[in-house]
C-alpha cells in the first residue's frame, strides 16, 4: 500500500492508518461484540431471558459465572446490541450499570441509580426511611403517563460477588425482591468470576433469587483461537476507504497462514486463551503500524509477544551493579545448597568473600558496610523479601530473606548483562560442590 488517495474516496493513507487505529482500539479497549466463538448456547440462554423483559414484562434474574477475559461482557454486550436493533426494546428498555469495584457502599448505588435512570428532579429533596422505599418511589416514578405499566429496567451488576459485603446485603435482597414480585419488569445480571458466588448471599437474598446461572469456559480449540486472531484484527466492511480494508483483511488472512505466528500464537495459547490477553497482544502488535509499516508484519508480532511476555524482574537485573548482580549469585548458590532455605546477609557476605578470595586479581574487594548498602537495594527492590514474623529486634545483618529470582532468570539476566565480567559469569554457571 503506497502513499496514495483512493479513487473512490479521498483518503490518504495517513488518514486511512488513523482510521484502522481507532477502530481497532475502541475494539481491543471496550469489548466491543464480534462474533462469539464457543458460546452459542450460553448467547440464545441470556438473549430469551432478556427478551422476556424487555418485550414481554416478564421479570428475570440470572448470573453469568467465569473466569476473567472469558467474554463475560462482551456475550453481554451482544445480546444486548442484538436487543437493542428492535423498536419496541430500543424505545422502552432502560438500562441501569452498577460496578462493585466503584459503587461501594448502597447509599452511592442508589445515587448511581437515580443518575442513570434521569430521576434526580423527581427525587429533588425527598427523605426516604428505608433503602426499599426509596428504591420503590424510583420505580414508581418510570411508570408510563396512564400508570398502566411501568418501563422495563435492566440491573447490570459487575463484580456481582462485591455486592454480597454491603451492609445487610439491601441492593441485592431489594433489586431481587422487586424482581421476584412481579411489580416492575425487572431483569437483574450478574457478572462474576466466582463459582461460590451464591454462599455469600444471605438466606433471604438467596430464596428470591432464581439460580438461573450461565457458565462461560474458553472451551474452544486452537483452529478457533487463530480465527479469533483474525476476526479482531479485521476491518469491517463499512470502512471508509474500500480498497484499503480489502488489502488490509488479505494481509491479515495470509498472516493466520505464516508459521512464524502460528508458533505465536500456540504460545500464547498453551499459556493463557482468555480474550483479554490476546487484545492485550494485539494491541501491542497495533502500536508498530504507521504510515513507514502500513501492513502488520510477523515481525510486528514477534516483538509485541516478546514485550508482552516480557519478565519484570529479569528486566530489573539489567540495571543492577556488578557487586549487587555478585550478590545475587552468591543467594543462588546459597539457595541451591540449602534447598530453598531462607539465609541473611552474613551468610551472602561469606559467599561473596569466597568467591573475591578465588578471583583477587580480577574483582575488586568492597568493605563490608558497601555490600550491605548494595543488600539493602535488592531489598528495596524487592527481588528479595524478609520472612513472615522476623523479629524487629533482630539487627539486619542476621535477619532471614528469601531471594524472588530462580535460576533461569539470572541466567538469562546474565545473557543480556552489559560488559558482564567472566569470572562472574563463571561463577554464576558453576555448580558448588
Amino acid at each position: 500500500m503506497s502513499k496514495r488517495k483512493s479513487k473512490d474516496n479521498s483518503f490518504s493513507l495517513g488518514e486511512c492508518i488513523a482510521k484502522v487505529h481507532m477502530i481497532l482500539r475502541a475494539r481491543f479497549c471496550h469489548h466491543h461484540p464480534g462474533k462469539l466463538f464457543g458460546v452459542e448456547a450460553q448467547y440464545k440462554n441470556l438473549m430469551e431471558l432478556l427478551k422476556q423483559t424487555a418485550v414481554h414484562g416478564e421479570s428475570n434474574s440470572v448470573l453469568i459465572v467465569g473466569p476473567r477475559g472469558a467474554g463475560k461482557t462482551m456475550l453481554l454486550k451482544s445480546v444486548l446490541k442484538e436487543l437493542m436493533e428492535m423498536k419496541q426494546v430500543k424505545e422502552n428498555l432502560l438500562q441501569v450499570h452498577l460496578n462493585g469495584l466503584l459503587q461501594t457502599d448502597d447509599r452511592i448505588a442508589l445515587k448511581e441509580i437515580t443518575r442513570q435512570l434521569q430521576l434526580e428532579n423527581v427525587v429533588g429533596d425527598k427523605v426516604f426511611g428505608s433503602f426499599a422505599e426509596n428504591l420503590a418511589f424510583l420505580l414508581e416514578a418510570l411508570k408510563n403517563g396512564n400508570r398502566s405499566r411501568s418501563r422495563p429496567v435492566l440491573f447490570i451488576l459487575d463484580e456481582f460477588d462485591l455486592f454480597a459485603y454491603h451492609k445487610n446485603q439491601s441492593l441485592l435482597y431489594n433489586l431481587l425482591d422487586v424482581a421476584q414480585s412481579a411489580q416492575t419488569p425487572v431483569a437483574v445480571v450478574g457478572l462474576t468470576c466466582r463459582l461460590d458466588v451464591l454462599e455469600l448471599l444471605e438466606k433471604r437474598v438467596k430464596s428470591r433469587f432464581s439460580h438461573r446461572q450461565i457458565h462461560l469456559l474458553n472451551a474452544f480449540g486452537f483452529k478457533q483461537y487463530v480465527d479469533i486472531f483474525q476476526q479482531q484484527l479485521s476491518l469491517p466492511t463499512e470502512f471508509p476507504d474500500g480498497r484499503f480494508a480489502q488489502e488490509w483483511n488479505q494481509n491479515i488472512q495470509s498472516l493466520c497462514k505464516d508459521k512464524t505466528v502460528e508458533d505465536i500464537l500456540q504460545k500464547h495459547f498453551n499459556s493463557s486463551k482468555d480474550f483479554r490477553s490476546l487484545q492485550m497482544l494485539l494491541m501491542f502488535t497495533l502500536s508498530r503500524v504507521a504510515v513507514s509499516n502500513p501492513n502488520i508484519q510477523s515481525t510486528d508480532l514477534l516483538a509485541a509477544s516478546r514485550l508482552y511476555m516480557m519478565d519484570s524482574k529479569a528486566n530489573i537485573l539489567h540495571g543492577l551493579s556488578v557487586l549487587e548482580f555478585c550478590l545475587i549469585i552468591a543467594m543462588k548458590h546459597l539457595n541451591s545448597i540449602y534447598e530453598g532455605e531462607p539465609f541473611n546477609f552474613e551468610m551472602v557476605y561469606n559467599e561473596f568473600q569466597k568467591f573475591i578470595q578465588r578471583r583477587n586479581h580480577s574483582m575488586h574487594n568492597f568493605e563490608k558496610p558497601v555490600v550491605l548498602k548494595a543488600f539493602e537495594h535488592l531489598h528495596q527492590l524487592e527481588l528479595i523479601k524478609p520472612m513472615e514474623g522476623a523479629s524487629v529486634r533482630t539487627q539486619k545483618e542476621y535477619q532471614l530473606v528469601k531471594l524472588l529470582l530462580d535460576s533461569s532468570q539470572i541466567m538469562d539476566a546474565l545473557q543480556k548483562y552489559p560488559q558482564c565480567p567472566t569470572d562472574v559469569w563463571l561463577w554464576a554457571s558453576s555448580s558448588l560442590e
